[in-house]
């Protein structure tokens, strides 16, 4: 079977996430497309390269990203570096004729995220987001009902991403509370994934009626603590968001709000969907990954409710072939979720070497812009008192 080499640009807690999800691929896919190997690893210090070499079973550990990018035997490259490094590290990749399998968001800026876009557009090669929300049983099952016509006209929808990781003021300063390295705080971190299930479940590829892109957004932001001291004590300004609440748009009519906060206290990882429609409801909570509720507005009234009512469908661990587990009881967890979405990127990767197009509802470079352009929005939103800002959806759009 054809082996690909893999390359890991950063090994902190995501890069070690990406590099188990190759590891479990074998494990519980079968047939797999292609074989992969933990090839090489980029770090910048000594210490995180031994470590690395240390935690995985990589070939070679590598100070500058131009010598990984230079080996022959790495074919695929993942991106698990601070948002600020996203556009460089991926144009050089792209033109180095490597796979790319990028963290969110994007990048930094929308410009960044433009350049990003421009690059893979003249590549003809495979670039992959990881949205690893889209590859939950859960959620894969709810997109085929939208596309089923589960909700009929989409009317609202609801989306909160909470965590409460900012409660505390002790916690430091670093590159995630810097505007400069980061782009944004709560609206990049945890908004882009929000954004992107949104649209992953009602946008232009499930033709849901009421559905479409998000035209336009009003956003208000608010940062909790606004100093903190970094690891060495010395003080910083916080120049991001905690919190972002915005109301959303879409191009079929539907209006809804999108919330990410890093300062829900009492949260963990709490992802919350609604989508409302003529025909009925779904919902979903990232605490409860194994289960999909499910409401038919089509039902006949009946004494008693008859059979209406949310009915929970239990998706726990169902994953399509060639998943092989079994276990299709057991709960599931949340790196099942990145170890699908790794898979759909080496699936891709072979497609592509056969000439065939990435399996619909991968997260593409144009789907990490799309989410980009709205957070952009909302932030120029914040920036100017709340106002009405256009996605700009429409501009370039290949989707």
């Amino acid at each position: 079977m054809q082996e690909s080499g893999v390359g890991v640009i950063g090994f902190g807690f995501i890069g070690r996430v990406h590099a188990h999800a190759h590891l479990s691929l074998p494990l519980f896919y079968d047939p797999l497309p292609l074989r992969t190997r933990l090839t090489a690893v980029c770090a910048p210090s000594e210490s995180s390269r031994r470590r690395a070499l240390l935690q995985a079973p990589f070939v070679a550990a590598e100070k500058e990203v131009s010598t990984l990018l230079a080996r022959d035997d790495v074919q695929l490259v993942h991106i698990c570096t601070p948002n600020d490094s996203h556009a460089d590290v991926a144009i050089q990749a792209l033109a180095a004729g490597k796979h790319v399998y990028c963290d969110k968001p994007l990048a930094r800026t929308l410009a960044e995220a433009e350049s990003i876009a421009a690059a893979a557009a003249a590549s003809d090669r495979v670039f992959q987001l990881t949205y690893n929300y889209r590859f939950l049983p859960a959620t894969m099952r709810a997109r085929e009902l939208v596309e089923d016509g589960i909700l009929g006209r989409l009317l609202s929808f609801r989306v909160a991403y909470l965590h409460a990781g900012y409660v505390s003021r002790d916690r430091p300063w670093t590159w995630r509370t810097s505007f400069a390295r980061s782009g944004g705080g709560a609206c990049m971190d945890l908004g882009t994934h929000a954004v992107d299930l949104l649209r992953y479940l009602t946008g232009t590829e499930t033709a849901l009626e009421g559905g479409g892109e998000i035209e336009a957004v009003t956003a208000v932001m608010a940062t909790h603590t606004t100093t903190r001291r970094d690891a060495d004590g010395e003080q910083h300004s916080v120049d991001v968001d905690d919190l972002t609440l915005a109301t959303l748009r879409l191009e079929g009519g539907a209006v809804g709000s999108v919330e990410a906060s890093r300062i829900a206290t009492g949260a963990q990882d709490e992802l919350r969907l609604e989508l409302h429609g003529e025909a009925g409801a779904i919902r979903f909570n990232l605490m409860e990954p194994g289960w999909l509720d499910v409401y038919d507005n089509r039902l006949p009234e009946a004494p008693g409710g008859g059979d209406r009512g949310f009915k929970r469908l239990e998706a726990a661990m169902r994953f399509p072939p060639p998943y092989q587990l079994g276990a299709t009881k057991n709960p599931i967890g949340w790196l099942n979720s990145h170890i699908h979405s790794v898979y759909r990127f080496v699936e891709n990767v072979a497609r592509s070497e056969n000439g065939l197009p990435v399996t619909a509802g991968t997260p593409t470079v144009w789907d990490g812009l799309a989410a980009q352009r709205v957070i952009d929005a909302c932030l120029r939103s914040a920036a100017e008192g709340g106002v009405w800002v256009s996605t700009g959806s429409d501009a370039g759009r290949p989707w």
